[in-house]
């Protein structure tokens, strides 16, 4: 049951109760902050991993004499393709984390499925060499990457924050084929980073993105230093991981009239039956643009979420599992991420998709980070409101900005106002927790709450 170690003291607290673990495996970087929340929920820490040299957390032992003094031979017992081995937890960008229930046959299939697409360009499966430097505690790190990887006799090479600059040295010092960049922003920081220290990337097979769409002058500069690499858009979540794939150099002139405003999602892995439904649960194919939900059918699907079946009945109504996602078919039936249900914001009667916007105000040079949403207002219902992060060194004029987006965008997805903040919050993944946001400035526009 691996979790996020941003988590919230009281998050965890609430998972500990639901879940009631006998131990906990802790990083020693983290001992100091977990350590009292276990304490309180009556969860010894029985394992300490010494990433950073740090000492053995009290009572417990070290990773490497754990698994120094485990048998060699594999234990005895029946283990069904359907047995639960592992519980993952939701981002809790909207709501508190739910435990997905996933099976050996989930994780098998998933670590397969995405195999095929990590072992592109290497001679041998083996060749696969995967470089991270997002946790592997979460659905993608850990199904889809590491076991797909280590399914192909491969190698994971894991780092431990974040940073572009980190990220360059590493592709430069392990030589990496496959490297999974995260938002197309921190693959534009990477990609900058490989140019300004001009780090030989020739590695590099598969570079693999998601949460929106590459910009092409981005993909422009990583492919015209790695020409042999390929770049695949994903669309997933935690429950169901066998994923849509967006492959822009087989997709070359939609891509290009498309991104980064249009967020193409392409198709979904042989393994995932997909359709995009409106209200009635009726599909919407061959009704191109019209905005639904994306639900699925595979083995990929979790089999619930643990201790919650009201949760579990609401997500699998009519026999397929809602993802919460809005998408949209185009005319060819490759799909579009329009956004989440909960992201939407209904403004004087419009529609307005977060990522939209937030696509176009990435491309300002002064904007590192983006997040739209949608807060009270007397008059519109919800007003479009940006939230950014200034680029390093840069300053936000707010009403610039405001009039770049409005020179891109239609006036009622154009943001009403402008906050600038330090930093974003967000999970472990990188996903931005709008609901904070939401929360934080509730009040921008005089509404009272």
């Amino acid at each position: 049951m691996p979790l996020n170690p941003s988590l919230a003291p009281d998050v965890l607290a609430h998972l500990a109760a639901l879940t009631e673990p006998g131990l906990a495996v802790v990083d020693d970087e983290l001992v100091a902050a977990a350590g009292p929340v276990l304490a309180d929920a009556g969860v010894p820490i029985g394992i300490t991993l010494t990433v950073t040299g740090g000492p053995v957390a009290e009572g417990s032992v070290g990773f490497g004499a754990f698994a120094d003094a485990q048998p060699a031979v594999e234990p005895d017992g029946p283990v069904h393709g359907d047995d639960i081995y592992e519980l993952l937890f939701t981002s809790g960008t909207t709501a508190l984390p739910k435990g997905v229930m996933l099976s050996h046959t989930n994780a098998t299939l998933s670590a397969h499925g995405f195999a095929l697409s990590l072992s592109r360009g290497v001679p041998a499966d083996e060749d696969v060499r995967l470089l991270s430097f997002l946790p592997v505690v979460y659905h993608v790190g850990d199904q889809i990457f590491t076991l797909s990887v280590l399914a192909c006799g491969g190698t994971v090479i894991v780092g431990r924050r974040p940073e572009p600059g980190a990220i360059a040295a590493a592709i430069a010092q392990g030589r990496p084929t496959v490297l999974w960049g995260g938002s197309p922003q921190l693959v534009k920081g990477v990609t900058g980073a490989l140019e300004a220290g001009d780090v030989d990337a020739a590695s590099l097979r598969v570079v693999v993105y998601g949460w929106g769409a590459l910009e092409p002058a981005v993909l422009a500069s990583l492919t015209a230093r790695c020409p042999e690499v390929r770049t695949m858009g994903i669309f997933g979540q935690t429950e169901a991981i066998a994923c849509h794939r967006f492959w822009p150099d087989r997709h070359v002139e939609t891509y290009r009239a498309s991104a980064p405003a249009v967020n193409y999602v392409g198709l979904p892995h042989p393994l995932l039956a997909s359709k995009v439904v409106d209200l009635d649960g009726a599909d919407l194919v061959g009704a191109p643009g019209v905005p639904g939900e994306a639900v699925y059918r595979s083995p990929s699907v979790t089999h619930g979420y643990y201790r919650d079946p009201d949760a579990t009945r609401e997500a699998f109504r009519d026999g397929w599992f809602h993802s919460g996602d809005s998408c949209a078919y185009d005319a060819d039936g490759l799909r579009v991420m329009v956004d989440r249900y909960k992201d939407i914001i209904k403004t004087g009667g419009e529609n307005v998709s977060s990522l939209r916007v937030e696509s176009v105000l990435h491309q300002h040079p002064a904007v590192a980070q983006a997040a739209v949403i949608g807060l009270p207002h007397d008059d519109w219902g919800e007003a479009v409101t940006a939230v950014v992060v200034p680029a390093p060194g840069a300053e936000v004029d707010a009403d610039e900005v405001i009039a770049f987006a409005r020179e891109r965008l239609a006036g009622f997805e154009t943001p009403k106002q402008l906050v600038v903040i330090d930093a974003l919050p967000v999970t472990v993944g990188g996903k931005v927790l709008k609901y904070k946001l939401r929360a934080a400035h509730a009040d921008l526009y005089g509404v009272p709450t």
